[in-house]
């Protein structure tokens, strides 16, 4: 007996296995699916709304780049949370896919649509995301494909509803040719192909719920104060530092920078930790 040796992984493997982690971790409506790798062409960024590139050093170097649809630059201009732009939102995408090239990702930022083919240069792959139609794709330099070490395909899972055939009898020779039949699983009643004139609800935009799993720095401010080159070099252990807080007030809760919350400082095995006693509204904030 022979044994066929194992095909190696494709670039386009490779490429859709990138897009598949990002695509479990990108913001958005419906659980994502990435589609087939094709080369990437000065077209691509036409039906989409923003675009997050990032720089990936590792066993390999380059570039990757996430374009978004209007359902994810929307949610983040009406997020209440000032500060979280689409590089933010993406960053955790782009820190997955760089791991399945064996490489890190750096801080992403956010370029404008008609910038995105010149910064990725003659040569990358596209693989479009897919939910209820192209909310996103992935865009890889075809050199991350080339020198990363190679990762194994994607694999691609079988739909939920299969059809089986039902089992019959031995056939008879007498009886002539058999035929076999398929079942065909039932259809509920409330489902809306069950009729033709039925109309299909089409699913909610959650907005804000899409950014849910996006991480945020959140910082605990006691205080600030203003200081001359002078006298920071001349700071030594021990020096106290005045702030602009008089002892007992209330400690700020930032996140990204922006003021949302105020409370008092606590002890938390050890840790220190924040007792929230204020929620600052949007007009205070600003």
């Amino acid at each position: 007996m022979t044994t066929s040796p194992t095909a190696q992984p494709t670039g386009a493997d490779l490429a859709l296995a990138v897009a598949t982690a990002a695509a479990a971790v990108l913001p958005s409506i419906e659980p994502l699916v990435a589609a087939g790798a094709q080369p990437g062409n000065e077209h691509v960024t036409a039906s989409f709304s923003g675009a997050a590139i990032v720089e990936v050093e590792g066993s390999a170097s380059g570039r990757i780049a996430i374009l978004v649809s209007d359902e994810l630059t929307g949610a983040l201009e009406s997020s209440p949370i000032e500060g979280l732009d689409l590089a933010a939102a993406t960053q955790p995408a782009m820190d997955a896919a760089a791991a399945v090239l064996g490489a890190s990702a750096k801080a992403a930022r956010t370029v404008a649509l008609d910038l995105v083919v010149s910064d990725m240069g003659n040569d990358f792959t596209v693989v479009p995301l897919i939910g209820a139609g192209i909310a996103a794709s992935v865009l890889i330099q075809d050199q991350l494909l080339d020198d990363a070490p190679a990762a194994p395909a994607p694999v691609v899972a079988e739909p939920a509803v299969a059809a089986a055939p039902v089992a019959e009898p031995a056939a008879d020779p007498a009886a002539g040719p058999r035929v076999e039949t398929v079942e065909t699983p039932e259809i509920p009643r409330s489902s809306p192909a069950a009729s033709p004139s039925a109309s299909v609800t089409p699913l909610p935009r959650r907005g804000i719920e899409m950014l849910h799993g996006v991480d945020m720095e959140v910082t605990v401010e006691l205080g600030r104060t203003r200081m001359t080159v002078r006298d920071l070099l001349a700071l030594t252990p021990g020096a106290v530092l005045e702030l602009d807080r008089a002892a007992g007030s209330p400690a700020d809760l930032l996140v990204n920078g922006r003021l949302i919350a105020r409370g008092e400082v606590v002890v938390v095995d050890e840790d220190f930790g924040l007792r929230v006693t204020e929620i600052i509204d949007d007009s205070v904030a600003g």
